[in-house]
């Protein structure tokens, strides 16, 4: 049992939560959508996952100044629990904490780091985290608020980078179910993402980005710009959907698309939904530096799929190795590193409810 009152503000280095013990709230709309059913509704248990150290500390500053907001507008309402992370992967333990403990929403407070922190606490071990409460009617959703230094997956859904606007999307509570990615390799836990993986130079220049977060979106410019002093292009084999493996030859970039946007707003898979049940594979082959150049607005305004060397396809799956064995192509998702090749990508259909 968690024990309750109204909003600390502490960072922990175990998950932990703080409800809001608080008199019945007049009815609301959200609770209706959520929970269905008459009488009166019932208050909400929400957590609320923030990294404190996000953008260079700004994302603490503004979720400070913005809780006043948050208490007025759901307070009476919900039982607002909030939890600071402490360091890498402490918000993949308080998500997973919270849908054990039975929450009606986890929402990621922060950039696409956070967002995908949170997303792999909805799974252990290969399987979706279940209520302790087995008679439960309801499931955990997930939420977002944009705080962080890239907001790339709220792109895609046309979310305007307000926070005063998701927390309205938070409180009015309607869910959609939207596609999860899952990333196996020769050994090791899988690994999921919510927003796009990439392989090879774009990852590579996540890598470095990480380096410069500092700069703001200009990261991404400076990470791209160190990734191709020491980048060749290289050859790659393919297996879609399980059919015959396939060679690409001069890969610069492969992306992998749950949702539209990465690398500050790019709009690398522009055909990409998270809730289309496919991917949107983009292979960028042969691509020279002053390539990125000549052609980074159409990148930006996703009308690079016209251009020479670039396809798209759909896929639910899909199998990625290098022709050699250098070992050197780097794989990440949602931003985060994750190595190098080989590597599977699978979606998993509505895999998670999310506050829309």
């Amino acid at each position: 049992m968690i024990l309750c009152r109204a909003v600390v503000i502490v960072p922990m280095a175990k998950p932990s939560f703080i409800r809001a013990e608080q008199p019945m709230a007049p009815d609301l709309a959200a609770d209706r959508a959520i929970l269905g059913g008459g009488g009166a509704p019932r208050r909400r248990d929400i957590v609320f996952v923030v990294n404190p150290r996000g953008a260079n500390g700004r994302t603490g500053k503004e979720w400070k100044k913005l809780l006043p907001y948050l208490r007025s507008r759901l307070g009476s309402d919900c039982n607002i629990c909030e939890s600071l992370t402490s360091g890498p992967c402490h918000a993949i333990d308080i998500t997973r904490e919270a849908i054990r403990e039975g929450v009606d929403a986890v929402i990621a407070v922060g950039g696409d780091g956070t967002l995908h922190e949170v997303v792999n606490g909805f799974f252990w071990a290969g399987k979706p985290v279940s209520n302790h409460d087995q008679k439960a009617v309801h499931t955990t959703a997930l939420g977002l608020i944009p705080l962080g230094t890239g907001s790339d997956f709220a792109r895609t859904f046309g979310w305007k980078n307000d926070p005063h606007y998701a927390i309205e999307r938070i409180a009015k509570g309607f869910r959609s179910q939207v596609d999860v990615g899952v990333i196996s390799g020769e050994s090791g836990e899988p690994h999921y993402f919510i927003n796009v993986a990439d392989i090879h130079l774009s990852a590579k220049a996540g890598y470095y980005a990480s380096r410069y977060k500092k700069f703001g979106n200009l990261c991404y410019v400076i990470g791209a710009l160190q990734a191709f002093f020491d980048h060749h292009n290289k050859d790659l084999r393919i297996k879609v959907d399980d059919g015959d493996w396939e060679v690409y030859s001069q890969v610069t970039a492969l992306c992998i698309g749950n949702a539209k946007y990465f690398g500050g707003g790019m709009k690398i898979s522009p055909n990409a939904h998270p809730t289309s049940r496919n991917f949107e594979v983009v292979v960028l082959q042969d691509f020279k530096w002053y390539d990125f150049i000549l052609k980074l607005h159409k990148l930006y305004n996703g009308t690079h799929l016209s251009v020479k060397n670039v396809s798209s396809r759909r896929a639910c799956s899909i199998e990625v190795e290098e022709v050699g064995s250098s070992c050197s192509i780097f794989v990440q998702s949602d931003g985060e590193y994750l190595g190098f090749l080989p590597r599977k990508f699978t979606i998993l259909p509505g895999a998670i409810e999310m506050i829309c």
